[in-house]
């Protein structure tokens, strides 16, 4: 079944792209609501590969752009207007009946967290290559809102992940009340693996929405 293109209205004058893919088969109850990181759009690689393989576990998913990305801008909005869209995306693709997990890669993670943080209800929250802090400057972290995330919350990343070491986000993540790290191992942040290992890039996709679908069972 194709995706469903969406429009939604996220100001007075402004609108983004969403696309959703219906589930296969019995729904799980679940919608899961992504965002990709600063560099990609609605067609990120990452969101649609996480998008068809919750399909076939029963899941509705919607992925979305942010505004600069619907302009054809590289240099992403001001923080203030990437959490409106969020707060908008979630409030337009709410339904009776399902649960929503948020989140996203990377940037489009880091902004889901700051408005669940800001009190936004949602019922779960999914950071993938979550960027704690830009490369080499350990000093500049983005923790300081983690601990007002009051949902259940899981952190997948790569162990050759230059935006957090796997011991920083063990550390940052246990600032949220209730949360989990499943670490990829040698994967970095855009969750490639070393030829060396043997594992493609779908590999280590695939393990990272094994590893939400194992923690959701416990959500």
């Amino acid at each position: 079944m194709p995706d469903e293109k969406l429009t939604v209205a996220v100001a007075a004058d402004r609108t983004v792209t969403a696309l959703m893919t219906q589930p296969e088969g019995e729904s799980s109850g679940w919608r899961f609501v992504y965002a990709p990181g600063a560099g990609s759009n609605v067609h990120d690689p990452f969101g649609v590969h996480a998008s068809q393989r919750l399909a076939a576990e029963g899941f509705s998913s919607v992925r979305f752009q942010f505004p600069y990305m619907e302009d054809g801008r590289r240099r992403p909005d001001r923080t203030s207007a990437l959490e409106e869209t969020w707060r908008m995306v979630i409030e337009a693709v709410r339904a009776p009946g399902l649960r929503l997990v948020v989140g996203g890669r990377s940037m489009g993670g880091r902004i889901a967290s700051h408005v669940v943080a800001q009190g936004v209800e949602v019922d779960a929250l999914a950071l993938f290559a979550y960027p704690l802090r830009p490369p080499w400057r350990p000093e500049q972290l983005r923790d300081g809102h983690l601990a007002d995330i009051s949902v259940p919350t899981l952190f997948c990343s790569g162990t050759r992940d230059a935006f957090a070491a796997p011991d920083e986000l063990r550390s940052a993540s246990s600032r949220v009340v209730t949360s989990s790290v499943h670490l990829l191992e040698g994967a970095d942040h855009g969750f490639s693996a070393l030829k060396s290992s043997g594992r493609t890039r779908d590999d280590v996709w695939d393990e990272a929405i094994d590893a939400m679908l194992e923690w959701l069972r416990d959500v």
